[in-house]
């Protein structure tokens, strides 16, 4: 099982931004144009690009969408999109225009049976976005918590055919603070379902810590602002992913 490295690209009134916990006053902008930004990753030799739409995951609708498929159209990397994903229609709009797959959070909370019909519709082209705040799911672009766990939401997920997960630790995203490596692997170890880290990433120690674990179903991890705060080059990154 290989280990992936998704460098991020967070997408916010048509510019490249990172937030702090996922708090819209807290935007840094680091690219005026969110697809430039991926052509550079690509080109760099990412195999997949990992977008979000905070605009779209915030007022429930696609708000991004041109950058995702300008890149998912040119590009040679594999894209995946969420943010703002709450009907098949936004699901089959990406989908049938060249996006590779398609990341269900909050819909995954408020419709789990539509979140079932679309795992059994379009299999493994659906990752399902598990982002937790003290272990609790939270919903539209991290403005709502709810009172599901991550791993209980996983586990009935896992058992309706979803074979990726993203965890993400609202926490830690943002604050290069390390990643939450424990809940990380319990998801994995709980669920049995490949899983992809994020948040928190501060340093390749981090990446070579969470690759360790690739047997265990940590398959990757999504790295965003390591990479606009040069704490490490995407390069750097990517040689861990092929050693």
């Amino acid at each position: 099982m290989s280990f992936t490295i998704y460098p991020a690209i967070d997408m916010r009134n048509g510019k490249c931004v990172r937030l702090e916990q996922g708090d819209f006053d807290k935007e840094t902008v680091y690219g005026e144009d969110p697809y430039e930004v991926a052509r550079e990753f690509s080109d760099k030799g990412a195999s997949w690009i990992h977008m979000v739409d905070l605009d779209g995951a915030k007022e429930g609708s696609r708000k991004n969408a041109e950058h995702v498929l300008r890149a998912a159209k040119e590009l040679s990397s594999h894209v995946q999109i969420g943010g703002g994903i709450r009907c098949e229609e936004d699901v089959r709009f990406y989908l049938d225009q060249g996006v590779d797959r398609v990341i269900i959070g909050s819909l995954a909370v408020r419709d789990l049976e539509l979140t079932k019909s679309l795992l059994r519709n379009y299999g493994e082209r659906i990752v399902i976005g598990l982002d937790a705040r003290d272990g609790y799911v939270s919903t539209a672009g991290w403005l709502e918590s709810s009172q599901i766990q991550a791993v209980d939401l996983g586990r009935e997920l896992a058992e309706a055919g979803a074979r990726t997960f993203i965890y993400t630790d609202i926490a830690k995203d943002g604050m290069l603070s390390g990643p939450n490596v424990k809940e990380i692997v319990r998801l994995a170890d709980e669920t049995k379902v490949n899983v992809i880290a994020s948040g928190g990433i501060q340093g390749l120690s981090d990446l070579e810590i969470l690759k360790n674990y690739q047997g265990r179903h940590v398959i990757g991890s999504i790295v965003g602002k390591a990479l606009y705060t040069d704490r490490f080059t995407l390069s750097e990154a990517l040689e861990l992913e092929e050693s």
